[in-house]
């Protein structure tokens, strides 16, 4: 009797074992029907795109502002450590349609400094006329400082008659024939900054006969 119920006990726990095995690899199996059908659903398609996205064309785009590099400074700062280096770049951004501006950026590399003085820039830009010959419509005087900087009028030929940092500027607006002269100090941000004065001065041959009233020759 003893062996006829321990049987029966190790059949019944066999039983129960067995379902519930079943009951796991029927749970398992759905799982992984579930799992497989999510994966073809985001795996299926892989050529479509996001909407509103442009393809992007390999041509080059061309530039609207010419970026010129006038001077780069370094300056050196002695700390408890040792000295510390940082870069000071001095850059003019211009369409070459009359309109320029200057920007000094400083940061401890030069390309980061150079990038600070272009966006400086870009956002001190100023208008100012040019003639159809490429030069200016009357002489002006621009002072900054003990700088004083003067742009004459030059016939069609002539060509852009100035240093290095004067010249970047006029040929960056779009000027091609102009005499310039530097009186006192050549310290090149006291030129440049002259260089800015001096054309914010301009005034077209219409604006001045709109302000005298008058009809110029």
């Amino acid at each position: 009797m003893a062996e006829n119920s321990d049987t029966r006990a190790g059949s019944s726990a066999g039983g129960e074992g067995g379902s519930r095995r079943a009951r796991g690899g029927t749970r398992s199996g759905g799982e992984g029907r579930g799992g497989g059908t999510r994966g073809g659903r985001s795996g299926g398609d892989t050529t479509r795109r996001g909407r509103g996205r442009k393809e992007r064309s390999d041509e080059p785009r061309e530039r609207e502002f010419q970026e010129t590099l006038i001077s780069v400074y370094r300056c050196s700062a002695t700390v408890k450590g040792g000295r510390r280096l940082s870069f000071g770049s001095l850059v003019c951004v211009g369409d070459g349609r009359g309109r320029v501006g200057v920007g000094y950026g400083k940061a401890k590399e030069v390309p980061g400094a150079f990038q600070k003085a272009i966006k400086a820039g870009r956002r001190s830009l100023k208008r100012f006329s040019i003639t159809p010959g490429g030069s200016i419509s009357h002489e002006v005087k621009g002072r900054f400082g003990a700088s004083q900087v003067v742009l004459i009028p030059a016939l069609p030929g002539t060509g852009v008659i100035a240093g290095t940092a004067v010249k970047a500027i006029l040929e960056a607006g779009g000027l091609t024939n102009v005499l310039t002269k530097i009186y006192g100090s050549t310290n090149t941000r006291n030129v440049v900054k002259a260089v800015m004065d001096a054309l914010e001065q301009l005034r077209s041959k219409e604006l001045t006969e709109s302000l005298r009233g008058i009809k110029l020759a």
